[in-house]
């Protein structure tokens, strides 16, 4: 048995409907995502740091005060390099990601918009096969009278 029309376009809805609550959900996950990831990092960088630290008050309690301040600033150095590259790395990483942004947003716009000139399409035809048989009824109606 055929659908109806009507319930085709239920369908059709829910189907756009579900895809409306699934790009919400991805938008929520991937900033969830992020979060949690950026409270990793940060975590991770706070541990090196307090690594540092502790390689540094070792290195003072056994008395070398000269070498303390020298693993200070070797550390700090290293932390400076660190940050630079990483910096760098994220600055590159970023442009590279916004360009891929962009270029799924674009594509993401064009299928949105595909379908919904596909939904006027389906529009369009439902109202023609609906005339379509209202013409055949009358037709039939037509030729009962005149038999």
């Amino acid at each position: 048995m055929v659908k109806r029309l009507s319930d085709q376009l239920a369908d059709l809805s829910a189907h756009a409907k579900n895809v409306e609550s699934a790009v919400t959900a991805a938008q929520k996950e991937g900033h969830d995502k992020l979060v949690s990831r950026t409270a990793e990092a940060r975590a991770s960088a706070t541990a090196a740091v307090d690594k540092v630290k502790q390689s540094i008050k070792a290195a003072s309690d056994a008395g070398s005060t000269k070498w303390g301040a020298m693993e200070a600033k070797l550390g700090a150095d290293r932390d400076a390099l660190k940050m630079r590259v990483v910096e760098k790395k994220r600055a590159i990483d970023a442009s590279i990601a916004e360009r891929e942004a962009v270029d799924a947003e674009d594509d993401a716009s064009f299928a949105i918009d595909y379908a919904i000139a596909s939904v006027e399409q389906a529009k369009l035809a439902a109202i023609d096969a609906i005339a379509a048989r209202l013409d055949a009824e009358a037709a039939k109606a037509a030729r009962k009278t005149t038999a």
